[in-house]
């Protein structure tokens, strides 16, 4: 409907409803609008590049205005064309025999695993800067939204515990952050690398947010490092296999006292590193 709506082929009704609900809807809104700076953006792309003969393109501004159009034509004979198709498509079917018959004899263990589709552990891992920037991400996205920063809020503690343990496949905890000023606000579910992944929120009397992120980690233990991107900071580590990463807009002496208790309240040793 959106797409309808930039397009310009909603009737007047249906365009009218959905402007209304436009104006309280932040992110249609946003996407509204960026669909018609590209449509705006492909318009100046394709001026004056129109078929020979035709008249010049409409006034972008018009009801119903079309934009130019680049039409390609590739040189040579189509002749040459389809028999160049034709070689490619047997070299590949060759190919591919020759693969069927040498994969098993050269590596019959490796064989079905690639007959199944299945990736190796080593690329489905990831390493710990890469968790500390999807951990970063998540916080850049979530931590300035105002209406919808978590999915379960901090009234039902409890139940996003329980919700996001199940889910992770192990007992997660929420450690107090009361001492630094920092309240609950709640958590939210997100795609890990290689399955679920949590973010619990915090906030404090000025409204700085930090989050905790969770998930899976290849490595057992790991000692506590920093990114830095921008004005934020992300501190973060493993323990038994369970990766996390402190992010927020704190100075880094502050940041990391958190983080450095938070890992301790979390199960690991960070006066050993």
């Amino acid at each position: 409907m959106l797409g309808a709506f930039v397009d310009g082929e909603l009737p007047a009704s249906a365009r009218e409803t959905l402007e209304a609900r436009l104006a309280d809807d932040p992110r249609a809104a946003a996407r509204v609008a960026a669909w018609r700076a590209q449509k705006a953006a492909l318009r100046a792309l394709c001026e004056g590049a129109r078929v020979s003969g035709e008249d010049a393109a409409p006034d972008a501004g018009q009801a119903g205005a079309e934009p130019a159009v680049l039409i390609l034509r590739p040189s040579g004979s189509w002749w040459w064309r389809a028999g160049m198709a034709a070689a490619w498509v047997a070299v590949g079917a060759g190919l591919a025999v020759a693969a069927t018959m040498l994969v098993p004899r050269l590596a019959p263990g490796l064989a079905p695993e690639l007959m199944a589709g299945a990736a190796p552990t080593a690329a489905r891992s990831e390493t710990s800067e890469a968790f500390a920037r999807r951990a970063d991400i998540a916080y850049a996205v979530y931590s300035p939204e105002q209406r919808h920063p978590v999915e379960v809020g901090a009234a039902d503690e409890a139940h996003l515990v329980a919700w996001l343990s199940r889910r992770l496949g192990k007992p997660l905890s929420v450690p107090s952050l009361a001492e630094y000023g920092y309240t609950l606000v709640g958590g939210r579910l997100l795609p890990g690398n290689t399955g679920p992944a949590a973010q619990f929120m915090y906030e404090n009397d000025a409204g700085e947010r930090l989050t905790l992120y969770v998930a899976s980690s290849a490595v057992d233990r790991d000692p506590v490092r920093l990114l830095r991107d921008g004005n934020r900071r992300t501190f973060y580590w493993s323990t038994e296999r369970t990766g996390y990463a402190l992010s927020g807009p704190q100075t880094e002496p502050k940041l990391r006292e958190i983080a450095l208790d938070v890992c301790g309240a979390l199960g690991g040793k960070p006066g050993q590193w």
